[in-house]
């Protein structure tokens, strides 16, 4: 138990004497423990002794499990959190509960660090609540085959499928149900560097129905910041789910890849100095993660659309010119031949 000082008194601050006069294990095990991530560091900072109580690392590691179940399944990923510097487990939820920064302060500064030479990806997709999928995975980043293959991170092999115990929603309203009921968090860890960040909008951006197998894809998104040339890319992290014979949903493929707005996939050496620009850069409030996650991904569609209408138009005008030059040089040769 964390000692608490001497109670103030009721007449200077009230309710907190009250408060305070409770015994230590109650407030630690009957109170903090109630209480989520965010709500825990908002209390931390009512008062000293609260700090105290709020900074047991037990707190922050059943906190961590609960909200990620992928982090606590993996014995070497539970090794990793422990580890982190400043809190441990209270320091890789304020790393993984934060949203990446979208690059409008345009600072590009240089990595602080090398560039990880593995990625852990702890991954937990609920569906209405329930999990339905969870995964800790490493990926090697030192292979010429990493470097110089189009990234991609695929939780699932093609022909597996993870079956759940939910009905799987069928027709028109199977898309609105994804989008209202699954959630799905992707942190990506350094294991050496002790970072991570959450590269999920939480809830989908767009959910697409096929017409044939009925199979609904649920399309997760971070917008990143890249450099002045290429501005942005998309991390799009993609979830698919089908009916078995008896209705239930299976979960067919869980993969995350980056696309430019060309729509472009990047390579492995690309996509991992955008990474590491997300796990060292700066990060907001994940507290509005669904809302600050639809608009950015708003925002790249448009900005998007706009590159390809310039495209567009300067291929326009390249043409224009190029027939204007073979006319011109038609006309030149044909009166030479006259003349």
């Amino acid at each position: 138990m964390v000692p608490l000082s001497p109670p103030l008194s009721t007449a200077e601050h009230g309710g907190e004497a009250e408060f305070f006069a409770l015994h230590g294990d109650i407030i630690e095990s009957h109170i903090l423990t109630r209480l989520d991530g965010p709500t825990l560091a908002s209390t931390s900072a009512v008062s000293s002794a609260l700090r105290r109580f709020c900074s047991e690392a037990q707190l922050w590691t059943d906190i961590c499990r609960s909200a990620w179940p992928s982090t606590a399944a993996d014995p070497r990923v539970r090794a990793v959190v422990s580890g982190f510097p400043n809190g441990g487990p209270r320091a890789f939820f304020a790393h993984s509960f934060a949203i990446p920064d979208s690059g409008r302060s345009r600072s590009y500064s240089k990595p602080s660090m090398p560039a990880p030479e593995e990625l852990i990806s702890a991954v937990d997709v609920r569906y209405k609540g329930r999990l339905i999928f969870t995964k800790a995975q490493e990926t090697e980043t030192v292979t010429a085959w990493f470097r110089c293959s189009p990234f991609r991170i695929d939780l699932l092999d093609p022909k597996d499928v993870v079956p759940t115990p939910i009905s799987h929603p069928d027709g028109d309203g199977a898309c609105a149900a994804f989008s209202d009921d699954m959630t799905l968090s992707w942190i990506l860890i350094d294991p050496n560097g002790r970072r991570a960040v959450n590269l999920s909008s939480h809830k989908p951006v767009s959910v697409h129905r096929h017409w044939l197998s009925g199979e609904v894809q649920a399309k997760f998104a971070s917008i990143l910041a890249v450099d002045h040339r290429r501005s942005h890319v998309q991390c799009a992290i993609v979830v698919t789910c089908g009916a078995s014979e008896g209705g239930e949903m299976q979960v067919r493929e869980v993969s995350m890849q980056m696309e430019d707005m060309e729509g472009t996939h990047l390579n492995g050496k690309d996509s991992l100095v955008i990474l590491q620009r997300a796990l060292e850069g700066k990060k907001g409030n994940g507290s509005r993660r669904v809302e600050e996650g639809k608009r950015r991904y708003a925002e790249f569609l448009e900005m998007k659309r706009e590159k390809q209408e310039r495209k567009l138009r300067i291929e326009g005008v390249l043409d224009i010119l190029c027939v204007a030059f073979g006319v011109s040089a038609f006309l030149v040769f044909s009166y030479f031949l006259l003349c």
